[in-house]
């Protein structure tokens, strides 16, 4: 018998580098759940007390903002994002012509 470990992103998070590169590409899928999913995995791995501290919210706030369905507020994934050292930004993509 195969015995099959179930993934976990958090495993593989393991530089700044890879959680910055992992949230990136959750940002592009038209889905937002997939973003907020790629966050709780980048919060878990950062450890989600250090994460608290960090974003001045409550550890049970953050777990009931990063669960499965949550409708978290934009502040509240701005504090998340700034305090991972990922901050949300926009990027145009309108071409210029001079």
């Amino acid at each position: 018998m195969v015995k099959v470990s179930k993934f976990d992103a958090v495993d593989y998070l393991d530089s700044e580098e890879m959680m910055a590169a992992y949230l990136v590409a959750a940002m592009e899928d038209e889905n937002p759940d997939v973003f907020l999913a790629a966050l709780s995995d980048v919060a878990k791995a950062r450890g989600i007390a250090q994460l608290a501290k960090d974003t001045g919210l409550g550890r049970e706030s953050l777990y009931k903002s990063l669960a499965p369905g949550a409708k978290p507020r934009f502040d509240t994934i701005q504090k998340i994002t700034k305090a991972l050292g990922v901050p949300l930004a926009l990027k145009s993509e309108v071409a210029h012509h001079p």
